[in-house]
Parts: structure tokens; sequence; C-alpha cells
């Protein structure tokens, strides 16, 4: 693993003698006499760790320590202190430095083993950086080739850097939650908890104590007190979905909690503290609901700071192939099967259907297609009948 040491140092025989150690252990060092020099070199990207000097020319050490505190990727830094700086030096390992030695520096070994320290430090970074890249490049569903969907995905990252509630709609069976799983993966609440809820799914008297908790007593059930989900995902993301189906009382109080970062527990008088993220989604149109007076114009614009409308599948035909190869792949080592394509014909029909269910229906009809199949290849009599009638129509 290659590193670049940067040596910041007014004296050149010391910036020598340093540069020459460095060189023989394999790093690439680079030399600055001032601040100025260290800031243009760091600007090149000449230093994944800084050997500073604290008494500079046109300055001292402390303020580049300071000024590489503020950057995402902040490079190890180690100081390098006359006698009488020591007690300058402690103060700046206080202030982020990695570790700090006193001059002349003698004892190359010293060295060496302070070097090795930082770049265990780098290699973790970088470690933790080519992670965060993989997450980001693995987007477990088919971008495709629709201009509007590369669209949707690229406002997605965007937002979830930016930690800011989502509305996510369209159809039933687009991909909604696999979306927002995107967003929460891709962001950096990656490593928090991914709490999910189908509005839809709970009825509306057990939903409130759902997503708030309640305390012991508070109605004749609650034996004990109980978290809510808004509580267990604090710190993370709470996904909300088919949030249309959200009764009209909870989303007033789901709305002052979003303002407040706060709620109370149903028959709580605690008021808990909580930094959420939210992601909403809904297959129906809220904006109508605004106008029937069944969903709460404010609450939809405090979850629409951005929204994501994803296309229906027969908007995005040309994906489908891409669809089908991407299913086979995910569940032959699910059902023990090695399916390897779909026929020409089945895949044309495949193309002419409408998918009323969308990506949902496609990845059901493509799993049944494999258990029938006695091939290799998913062929016409593998296909669902009324799929098959429905296009000959």
């Amino acid at each position: 693993m290659s590193y670049t040491v940067l040596i910041v140092d007014d004296e050149e025989n010391a910036r020598k003698n340093l540069s020459v150690f460095l060189k023989s252990k394999n790093f690439e060092a680079y030399e600055a006499g001032s601040l100025q020099e260290a800031r243009d070199q760091l600007k090149l990207g000449n230093g994944d760790l800084i050997l500073l000097d604290v008494q500079l020319p046109d300055g001292y050490g402390q303020t580049l320590l300071k000024e590489l505190q503020q950057l995402p990727n902040k490079p190890p830094v180690i100081l390098i202190t006359g006698v009488g700086d020591i007690e300058m030096a402690v103060d700046a390992m206080r202030n982020g430095a990695h570790d700090f030695l006193t001059k002349p520096i003698t004892d190359f070994k010293v060295l060496e083993n302070s070097i090795a320290r930082a770049c265990e430090l780098i290699q973790m970074r970088r470690e933790i950086a080519h992670y965060r890249q993989k997450q980001l490049d693995s987007v477990d569903f088919v971008l495709g080739s629709n201009p509007e969907m590369q669209n949707v995905v690229s406002q997605a990252l965007k937002a979830s850097r930016a930690m800011v509630s989502v509305l996510i709609t369209g159809e039933t069976g687009t991909g909604k939650e696999v979306l927002a799983r995107y967003i929460h993966r891709s962001g950096p609440r990656a490593s928090k908890q991914f709490v999910a809820i189908n509005c839809a799914a709970i009825q509306s008297t057990l939903l409130e104590s759902e997503l708030f908790g309640h305390d012991q007593g508070s109605f004749t059930d609650a034996k004990t007190r109980k978290h809510g989900l808004m509580e267990i995902a604090d710190d993370g993301i709470l996904f909300l979905d088919e949030i249309s189906s959200m009764p009209l009382e909870i989303q007033a109080k789901l709305l002052r909690a979003l303002e407040e970062k706060a709620f109370r527990r149903v028959g709580g008088t605690d008021l808990i503290k909580v930094d959420v993220q939210i992601l909403a989604a809904s297959n129906r149109n809220l904006k109508e609901m605004i106008k029937e007076s069944t969903f709460r114009e404010d609450l939809y614009y405090r979850l629409k700071v951005v929204d994501l409308d994803l296309p229906p599948l027969r908007e995005r035909k040309n994906d489908i192939p891409e669809f089908v190869g991407f299913f086979i792949k995910e569940l032959n080592p699910r059902l023990g099967l090695n399916v390897i394509d779909v026929t020409p014909t089945a895949m044309e029909k495949l193309m002419q259907y409408s998918w009323p269910g969308n990506i949902r229906e496609l990845r059901n009809i493509i799993e049944r297609a494999m258990l029938f199949c006695d091939g290799e290849k998913i062929d016409l009599p593998d296909l669902p009948r009324d799929l098959v009638e429905k296009v000959a129509q």
C-alpha cells in the first residue's frame, strides 16, 4: 500500500534527512518549508500523512492543524517540536494531532513506529471509504436505460447525503421500499437503523402506539412500557410505507414530532428527543387526498422536501430483459436451480404484456416460470396461461 508523507519544516537539512529515511521505507516524500508551501502541496494531493514542525516562517503549525480538521478526510499529523514546545504539542494533540516527536529526531525507530500507527489509521479510513463506495455502487435493483428512472436514482443519492425527508410515490410494485433502502444504504446513516412500517397493515387504533410507543398503564393492555418505532429509529431512518392510510389524528402528531424532533409516548409525559430521517411512500395521489381533506397539507409539504416518483414498468419496457436476468441470477441459489436465460419467444411475450403489478408482478412470474422450467431456458409453456392469453388478445 502506497502512502505519501508531507514534511513541513523550515530547516532544509532536517527535511532532506527525513525525506531520505522515508524513501528508504518506500514512502513517497514531499517537502514544504512554510505553511503556504504546505497548503500548495496539499492542494495537489500530496499528504496522506504530515510531519509538521511547530515553528514556521509564516506562522505556527497549529494553524495548519486546525485547517486540516475541517477536511472530510483529514490526514494524520505528527508534530515535530522543540523541547520547549512540548506543552504546546500536548495541547495540539487534544486538538487532533496524531502524535508528537521532539527535535532533533535521532531515533528513527521511534519515528517509524509513529508513522506505522498513523498508516494503520489511513488504511482503516481507506477501507471504510471503499466499503461505502461499494455500497453506493451495489444498487440492488435494475437502474436500466429509462432517463426518468436514472434521474430518480440520482436525486435519491443527493437526498441520502443531505439526510432530508423524502416522499416516494408510484404505483404498487414499482419498488418504493427498495429505493428507500438504497437511500439508507447510500447515506451517512447507513450504519444506523432502518425501521420500516406499513401504515396500511396496522389497525388505526394501534398505529399511534406502534409509532410513538406507550407507557405502562396508559390503556387496559399496556402492562409494560413499549418503545415506539420512531424512538427505535433514533439516529437512523424511519420508512413509512403507504402513509396515505395514516389517520388524520396521527398525521397531526407525526407532524408535530417532525417539527419539534420530539414526541411523547401514548399516556406519557416525558418529552423524548429524536433525530430521525423520514422516508415516506404512497401509491395514492396525496394532492387529491388533500382536496378531500383526508391528508394534511402541512404534513405533505413537510414530507416532500425531496419527492421521487417511480415510473411504472410499462414505461420502461426496454429494461425488462435486464430485470429478467437480474431476477434469474437472484433466484437461482434460493430455488436450487440453474436457469440461465429466457427464449426469444417467451421474452417477446414478456415485452408485450402491460404489467399492471409492475416489477413485483414480473419477479413473481419469473419465479413461477423458473419452478416450471425443465431446461436451462424459460420458454413460452413456463409462463402463466393468463399472461400469454392477454398478450394474444
